[in-house]
């Protein structure tokens, strides 16, 4: 027999276009759907509120629907007590399993609402003592307590200031067009929040790309670190080969930057620079030894900020700071999101993306690329804070440090 549920959502429902997300989800996973109330507000900084009443053929059917629709802020008026199974194996939840977003949430236990550590989107939740916790389906252990179903459980969606702050609804700025720069409004924003979040005990995480090298930031992402504002970054062997290879030799695969021309036998200079690293046993030790002095992971090492590298299968070497096990590489990164208040991305669409995964909803996050499609794409599977801008990543960064450090700027002219 059909089976229904009451949800209702509150919120900026008509200009964020929630509202059409949400019954289009319910058609698409084969469930019918009827509004029985809807509170339009009536100015601009008023919300809206929905009640609809969602069908489906049968009880997991409609589970999964509302497990869906949670994802959009959408929860059961009456959601009742979570209901909890045991794993029967390691690596492997328990049918239906709750399927988390990276929105804040608190699951009701014996009465009471108990908020979710750390949301992360595609985990499950488990419970250990009053507490509950998201889990990789990788750690997931025979005997733990996991929720089942989108009973007893409940989505907040993060209040977005109307305004023009960097931190509004994720909107991207589209720079490729009409400048060879991201806007300057923007750029300001994004310098300021960065302020902000240096002032009130934050950290700043960065995720990037071997690009940086490759389009001439380095120098301004030096500056960066050593001023305080890159806590901690995330990349992968490429980033760390391209910016040691260039430190070490003065020169990347077939070019010398320092003339931007072709070298002969070029291609072999970085599995030289990995070879030198591993040599000395770490990059930390590379510094340490005197082998390595400057550079974006240098500078890392001397101001004593963190760094995760995670790699991939098409990695040469690879460095040996690198996590060649992505599981272990993902436990690595989610260990340094303590704290966070920031999180820039660029030039960088994996990595990117992994890390927009495992962030809580809440935490801002700035993306600039040079392809739109990383924008967007990473635009898609954020629900929180955010910006987007198209732009070449080492103008935007040079444009970024002049704006946090005006003394680079006056030392880049003298």
């Amino acid at each position: 027999m059909p089976v229904s549920e009451t949800v209702e959502i509150s919120g900026h429902l008509m200009d964020t276009g929630v509202l059409a997300l949400v019954l289009d989800d319910v058609l698409e996973y084969g469930g019918d759907y009827v509004i029985d109330r809807f509170d339009v507000g009536r100015t601009a900084e008023d919300e809206s509120h929905v009640v609809v009443t969602v069908r489906h053929d049968d009880d997991e059917s409609l589970q999964r629907l509302l497990m869906r629709l949670q994802a959009h802020g959408m929860n059961a008026v009456d959601p009742g007590e979570a209901v909890i199974r045991r794993a029967e194996r390691d690596g492997v939840f328990p049918d239906n399993f709750y399927a988390t977003t990276n929105l804040e949430t608190v699951v009701r236990l014996g009465g009471h609402w108990v908020p979710v550590d750390s949301p992360e989107m595609n985990c499950g939740l488990k419970v250990v003592d009053s507490r509950v916790q998201t889990v990789p389906v990788s750690d997931v252990r025979a005997g733990d307590q996991v929720v089942c179903g989108a009973a007893g459980v409940k989505v907040v969606l993060p209040v977005h200031e109307r305004s023009t702050r960097a931190d509004s609804a994720f909107a991207v700025a589209d720079s490729a067009g009409h400048s060879d720069q991201a806007p300057a409004s923007l750029v300001r924003q994004i310098a300021a929040r960065m302020r902000e979040v240096k002032d009130d005990g934050g950290r700043i995480l960065w995720v990037a790309g071997p690009a940086v090298v490759h389009t001439g930031g380095c120098p301004a992402l030096v500056t960066l670190v050593e001023a305080g504002y890159v806590d901690v970054l995330f990349a992968g062997n490429a980033l760390a080969t391209r910016d040691i290879e260039a430190a070490m030799l003065g020169r990347l695969p077939a070019v010398d930057l320092s003339r931007a021309a072709e070298v002969d036998h070029g291609h072999e200079h970085h599995i030289r620079a990995i070879n030198a690293i591993r040599k000395a046993g770490s990059i930390v030790g590379a510094v340490e030894q005197g082998l390595l002095t400057s550079g974006i992971m240098h500078a890392l090492v001397r101001k004593g900020a963190r760094f995760v590298l995670v790699g991939s299968v098409r990695d040469d070497g690879p460095l040996p700071d690198v996590h060649t096990d992505v599981v272990e590489g993902q436990r690595a990164m989610r260990m340094e999101l303590r704290g966070v208040g920031l999180t820039v991305m660029v030039a960088t669409r994996l990595h990117s993306i992994a890390t927009g995964n495992i962030l809580p909803a809440s935490v801002p996050l700035v993306c600039v690329d040079i392809n739109p499609a990383t924008v967007t794409r990473l635009a898609e599977r954020v629900s929180g804070h955010g910006v987007g801008i198209v732009t070449d990543t080492g103008l935007f960064l040079e444009q970024l440090v002049r704006e946090l450090i005006p003394s680079y700027g006056a030392a880049a002219v003298g």
